[in-house]
């Protein structure tokens, strides 16, 4: 079925790539596969063998070229142990996706498919929490040997995520969970970017289970691993550590309280389920999202008492903006532009859009509150939080700041793709919302 899936990530015109970056539909998803799962073995080898020192793991390559990328993967080949695991873990996710709470119906899409969710993300978040620590504590587990055979559960990782999506290939173009799917014709960007929208196995969510409880549930996993290492070490437990991890937990609180905001965003309604989200959430988010925490294991960083306090409130502050800019944009979507912003009624513009059936339909378009300030405003806090929890590490190294170099690329990248898709979407209505807010993401500056 060739559609207008071809679009790579905004605009119907397929001949033109969207967002930051060109060849998307060939030679970058080939890169990206190439690439991602070698520079993930390799910064978990600079973190844990080379100080975080990106000139001396840059110089190890540049000296043994492709035997100093091969040799950590062919060291940390995953024994049965580390598969049982995972999938134990993956088992026990699988449950919590089950665990009883209130329905929530998700975005219409195009094609006037609704998917369903059930909004159990909070309780699967502190029941996945209490049980980790309890088999800590217990004895039963210990989570600093997640620390001591993260490179295996990575290369694992990396064997396990190609191979799914390569299942969700043959899946969709077989049989699909629903008409949000189809082809373009090409094999490499079918693969990267994936042929359903909203593919289900077994009555299970893939997308929720890859993004929302493998992938993100992992990473405050692996923190309680960094934290459980550092512990046991001559120096034990230092505040950097103490404010990096807790920032981030103020985050992932925010992530699992406000899960199903998440589920009607850009990576849940417009991208599919292709190696693009699934390895990233599966494979990437283990590591990158972790590193500013892996960072500090083996680094002893002690932070005067006011900076420590200081960091951290900046840090949550940070996060309540971005969980703040969310819930009045969805509040105001809620009340069909009734609800008051700041305090006062909100100014929109009411903008019309044709659907794939013909039909015309309208959206509210806010533009007051956080929303008046740029179009994509919220992505700002999040970089914001990024940083301060990954300020304890200090400057010494520009390794440790892959993951907020990163996210600031990724943000940017979306607020470009997203501004394409919303002016292919509204038309005139758009350019209008752009000369209202003209800013995509810093006021005055982007």
């Amino acid at each position: 079925v060739h559609g207008d899936f071809t679009a790579m990530w905004s605009s119907s015109d397929t001949t033109v790539s969207v967002g930051l970056f060109p060849g998307r539909r060939t030679f970058g998803p080939l890169f990206l596969m190439t690439v991602c799962p070698l520079f993930t073995i390799f910064l978990w080898n600079a973190y844990t063998t080379a100080d975080g020192s990106l000139g001396t793991a840059v110089g190890d390559v540049w000296q043994r070229g492709f035997v100093a990328l091969s040799e950590p993967w062919r060291k940390n080949l995953p024994d049965w142990a580390i598969w049982r695991k995972m999938g134990i873990f993956a088992l026990f996710q699988l449950a919590l996706m089950k665990f009883p709470a209130a329905e929530y119906r998700g975005p219409i899409t195009e094609k006037g498919n609704v998917p369903i969710y059930v909004s159990n993300g909070v309780p699967a978040f502190v029941i996945t929490m209490a049980t980790a620590a309890s088999l800590h504590l217990t004895g039963v587990f210990a989570l600093d040997s997640l620390y001591d055979d993260m490179g295996q559960y990575l290369v694992a990782l990396n064997i396990f995520a190609p191979l799914f999506c390569l299942f969700l290939y043959f899946k969709g173009i077989t049989v699909p969970s629903s008409t949000d799917s189809g082809t373009s014709g090409n094999f490499v960007f079918d693969y990267y970017w994936g042929v359903e929208l909203y593919p289900r196995i077994l009555g299970f969510d893939v997308k929720t289970f890859t993004n929302c409880r493998f992938g993100m549930m992992l990473w405050p996993v692996m923190l309680l691993a960094f934290v459980a290492k550092q512990a046991k070490s001559e120096t034990g437990l230092t505040n950097s550590m103490v404010v990096s991890v807790a920032i981030q937990f103020v985050y992932l609180t925010k992530f699992y309280w406000w899960e199903t905001g998440y589920l009607s965003s850009i990576d849940i309604m417009h991208d599919h389920a292709g190696y693009y989200i699934v390895y990233g959430c599966l494979s990437w988010v283990p590591i990158v999202y972790t590193s500013p925490s892996l960072f500090l294991v083996n680094r002893p960083l002690s932070l005067p008492l006011p900076l420590a306090v200081a960091c951290f409130v900046a840090g949550a502050v940070a996060v309540w903006i971005n969980y703040d800019s969310d819930r009045q944009r969805q509040n105001f979507r809620l009340s069909h532009g009734k609800g008051k912003v700041w305090g006062a009624p909100p100014t929109m513009i009411i903008a019309e859009y044709t659907t794939a059936k013909g039909e015309v339909k309208k959206s509210l378009l806010l533009k007051s509150g956080w929303w008046g300030l740029a179009r994509h405003f919220h992505y700002l806090p999040e970089i914001l939080a990024a940083f301060f929890w990954t300020l304890p590490g200090g400057f010494d190294s520009l390794l440790q700041f892959f993951y907020v170099i990163f996210l600031t690329i990724l943000l940017v990248d979306r607020a470009y793709r997203d501004d394409a898709r919303c002016r292919d979407k509204y038309g005139k209505y758009w350019d209008e919302y752009c000369k209202a807010v003209p800013y995509r993401i810093v006021p005055f500056v982007l």
